[in-house]
């Protein structure tokens, strides 16, 4: 029996490659001075584990996410955090070599791409 690929969650390689592509990311985050600054909490593995579920759901894996959090609701929870043009841009510096280092399927790097392009000037509620 063939896995049932119709999911970007599937195609890209389920919960193994988002746990990848999400640590990757917050490896950056940590050692970029412009982003950690906006991040309130002293260790990050919340801010992780919350964008991991987050992006396991929204791509079609299991609902974790919903079950913990409720709607995203993704700009109402950004709005206590100061995020500009250079936020957006260190944002997506980190997440677009996360997703080289995660070298996904051509078809899935652009999908991913074009979704965290749009989502990180979505979230820009300053400048």
């Amino acid at each position: 029996m063939t896995a049932d690929l119709d999911t970007l969650y599937d195609r890209a390689g389920g919960t193994p490659f988002f746990e990848a592509l999400v640590g990757s990311f917050y490896a950056g985050v940590a050692a970029d001075p412009v982003l950690r600054a906006i991040y309130p909490e002293p260790d990050l593995a919340d801010a992780e584990r919350r964008l991991r579920l987050f992006l396991i759901q929204y791509w079609g894996g299991p609902r974790t996410y919903d079950d913990e959090r409720g709607h995203p609701r993704l700009r109402m929870r950004h709005v206590p955090f100061a995020i500009g043009p250079a936020e957006r841009d260190r944002w997506l510096v980190h997440m677009r070599a996360a997703i080289a280092a995660s070298a996904p399927p051509d078809d899935v790097a652009a999908e991913l791409e074009r979704y965290f392009t749009t989502a990180a000037e979505a979230m820009r509620n300053r400048g």
